[in-house]
């Protein structure tokens, strides 16, 4: 996979891609990464990419120039086959969903924008983007966002993470449409807490229930928008109701 990031504050990305498994898939030769700096697309000589909005009114605005220039110094090869992802309030919430789907993609280009808003002329002339926001609140720029996002995918691609088993179990994955079981590891017991005895059992049918049964309790407990009924198998609903029973209390899931 290729990552193209245009911003106007490449050092932000220098730490987040020189650690952790974003180094790592790039060690494995699984992804790569170009940082274009779309300040240098400017035209006049203070470098200006921002400018005041028409119409009026507060913050300033990216212009269209300099930011279509740098993504047309792409290799229109990759251009032609690239998603390109605008990161913006004015979007869909991000989701494990959409992780999976970029995670299938051969080249990315991340757009962060910075200041108040995009010249709205720049995603009709980027035909092929989306837009993403990683939620209902606002800040300063899209780098943290993109980090997020391909935090999220680089994850996903084949060969990264070695054991994709467990990528899969994580909330919301593939394997798992629900909030993650509580996990547990040495020291058995610390200042009196206890791991549950089912999960040094050595059962592996019942450690697999605890789990489905402990996801779906978490789930309850801080995401019960998700417990819906086409995610709900027969084992799921009656292990739902005894966790409502438990719980002592009721939620919707329909």
């Amino acid at each position: 996979m290729k990552i193209y990031i245009i911003t106007i504050f490449p050092e932000l990305f220098q730490p987040f891609l020189s650690t952790s498994i974003v180094r790592e898939a790039q060690e494995k030769g699984k992804v790569s990464f170009s940082i274009i700096n779309f300040r240098e697309f400017a035209h006049d000589r203070h470098k200006t990419v921002d400018d005041l909005p028409y119409g009026g009114g507060a913050g300033m605005v990216i212009k269209v120039e300099p930011l279509y220039e740098a993504y047309n110094s792409i290799p229109e090869s990759d251009r032609m086959k690239a998603v390109t992802i605008f990161l913006t309030p004015r979007a869909k919430v991000y989701s494990q969903q959409m992780a999976n789907e970029l995670a299938s993609k051969e080249v990315l280009i991340f757009i962060a924008g910075h200041y108040k808003d995009f010249d709205e002329r720049i995603f009709k002339l980027i035909k092929n983007h989306t837009r993403i926001s990683i939620g209902d609140y606002v800040l300063s720029g899209g780098e943290l966002p993109a980090m997020v996002v391909i935090d999220s995918v680089v994850r996903l691609v084949p060969g990264v993470i070695s054991d994709i088993e467990s990528a899969e179990q994580d909330s919301f994955g593939q394997k798992n449409p629900f909030l993650g079981a509580p996990s547990y590891t040495r020291p058995r017991s610390f200042m009196g807490l206890e791991v549950p005895e089912v999960l040094i059992s050595g059962d592996h049918r019942k450690i697999k229930e605890w789990r489905k049964k402990e996801s779906l309790r978490e789930t309850y407990r801080f995401r019960p928008d998700l417990l819906t009924d086409d995610k709900l198998d027969m084992e799921a609903r009656e292990m739902l109701e005894q966790i409502i029973n438990e719980e002592g209390g009721k939620v919707e899931h329909g």
